[in-house]
């Protein structure tokens, strides 16, 4: 459903976009006509994605090296992006952090850490650009990239990530409201297990936790990257200028096995099971 004008003239940064799902995000909108700032902590690692990114499409591509957790920097960061590229349309915050650990055992520093890149960075980049938007009378897009755990869950052994990225959505839909009369639209995306080294080599120790995590999917299947930048693309594209305010999840059906009884699938092959509830069936007409 997209061309190769879809998202023309729109200037968008990304936060993390030097690698991951960032980087391939990065590389969907720029074959869609954006320009695109992507900032990170490592400048080697966002001069090789900009050089990806710009193999993808004919757009500005620039690099800002960058501490979200930074507010100062940040708001700097906007004014160079402005003076760059002339102007700014979009912002996704994707930078993230996540490791596993047991709750009891977490350090003040450990949860810090994670909760300042989460948290306060999406915050840190979102109120400086909202405040350009605002100053400037222009209309805007934030997406916020978060997790299914985010909403309704939580998460055991992810405490940090679970409250930031809660927090991330409760400031979407806060601001999505408050904003709206700037034209300022503000959207998140709740990710399923989406392979990348970055987040596999902290969150899947071995071969038995991936299964495990697969066994989980009722779609039998990880997301592919381009699946969540095709997502990506739509809401920051005009075509979704009437959405703000949500969340939307993209995880093969993970988020469903909530469901007091999903567990029994686990128990049997499915044949097996038909027959079990058939045999149960016949019980309970006699």
């Amino acid at each position: 459903m997209f061309t190769s004008d879809t998202l023309k003239n729109k200037t968008i940064l990304i936060t993390g976009g030097g690698s991951g799902l960032g980087l391939e995000m990065a590389k969907k909108f720029a074959s869609l006509g954006a320009n695109l700032a992507i900032c990170g902590r490592t400048e080697s690692k966002l001069e090789n994605g900009a050089k990806e990114i710009a193999s993808e499409g004919d757009g500005q591509v620039e690099t800002y090296v960058c501490d979200v957790r930074d507010y100062d920097r940040v708001d700097e960061m906007i004014s160079e992006i402005v003076t760059d590229f002339g102007d700014m349309d979009g912002l996704v915050n994707n930078a993230a952090g996540n490791f596993l650990a047991a709750s009891e055992d977490l350090t003040p520093g450990g949860f810090k850490a994670i909760v300042d890149i989460v948290l306060h960075g999406s915050f840190n980049c979102t109120h400086c650009f909202g405040n350009y938007l605002i100053d400037n009378e222009r209309k805007g897009n934030v997406l916020s990239i978060v997790t299914t755990y985010a909403e309704d869950t939580g998460s055991a052994f992810v405490l940090p990530s679970a409250c930031a990225k809660s927090g991330v959505l409760t400031m979407t839909r806060s601001l999505a409201y408050e904003w709206a009369t700037y034209g300022i639209r503000l959207n998140a995306i709740a990710p399923g297990p989406f392979p990348t080294e970055g987040a596999w080599t902290r969150l899947v120790p071995d071969k038995s936790f991936e299964e495990k995590f697969l066994a989980k999917i009722p779609a039998g299947r990880y997301g592919e990257p381009d699946e969540l930048a095709n997502l990506a693309t739509f809401l920051m594209s005009d075509m979704a200028d009437y959405i703000t305010g949500e969340c939307v999840v993209i995880d093969g059906g993970e988020k469903l096995a909530a469901g007091q009884f999903n567990f029994i699938d686990q128990l049997a092959p499915r044949e097996k099971l038909k027959g079990v509830f058939n045999a149960m069936k016949e019980t309970n007409k006699q």
